[in-house]
């Protein structure tokens, strides 16, 4: 999922336009308070942040996100105006991962989307997730209890990847669907309960770790 926040409606639904086109699911905003409210529940894997922002610009919002454990990694693309240096190199030194100058083709900007997701897939493929005795290597694509490897399916593994990298945040059974499985797979969200249950039973006594929220979904409780 993309996140655009740009207050210009005519910008904003034309990047979601093209980013849909290109196959990536998007969201738009048009100010940083709808985003901070949709971010408490939700994780975008990039933001395209607009620095002109009414009530709150986006260095400011920056900021913020890389101030925010859950956000840190999150990547973003600043919209800087044409011939603003300086706001370039800070929001580059403020952990930015790319800037794109307006006015700006679209093509250019899929270009860069794309650069930087594999940029991030490839800082991320090496992670380790530890929780006790439980140890999962998302760069070898491995999971052990004790030193004992755990034989989890290609969806079970994505499942518990969301967990362990975000303990005690709670996940929809929308939410994991969609980024387990994809907004165009034709199933329904009881698939994810069918996982979960087999998912609770190969961690053994990790298992229990993850709770379901009545009503809601979700979300991995440390022991």
């Amino acid at each position: 999922m993309i996140w655009v926040l740009e207050d210009d409606d005519s910008i904003r639904d034309i990047i979601l336009y093209t980013l849909q086109a290109t196959g990536f699911a998007t969201k738009g905003f048009a100010c940083p308070k709808e985003l901070w409210k949709v971010l408490q529940n939700e994780m975008p894997k990039l933001i395209i942040l607009d620095i002109m922002l009414p009530d709150e610009d986006g260095i400011s919002v920056l900021k913020k996100l890389k101030a925010d454990v859950r956000c840190a990694d999150i990547p973003v693309i600043m919209a800087t105006a044409k011939g603003m240096e300086i706001d370039k190199v800070k929001c580059l030194e403020m952990g930015a991962d790319d800037y794109i100058v307006k006015p700006f083709g679209m093509m250019e900007l899929v270009a860069r989307v794309k650069t930087v997701l594999r940029r991030s897939e490839k800082n991320n493929a090496g992670s380790v997730f530890r929780f006790g005795k439980l140890v999962m290597n998302v760069g070898e694509h491995s999971v052990t209890i004790a030193g004992e490897p755990i034989y989890l399916t290609y969806k079970e593994f994505e499942l518990l990847k969301i967990f362990l990298s975000n303990p005690r945040k709670v996940f929809s059974r929308d939410q994991l669907y969609d980024s387990v499985w994809g907004s165009d797979y034709m199933g329904e969200s009881r698939t994810v309960d069918m996982h979960i249950k087999t998912l609770r039973h190969k961690l053994a006594d990790y298992g229990d770790c993850i709770q379901t929220i009545r009503n809601v979904g979700y979300r991995w409780e440390e022991k």
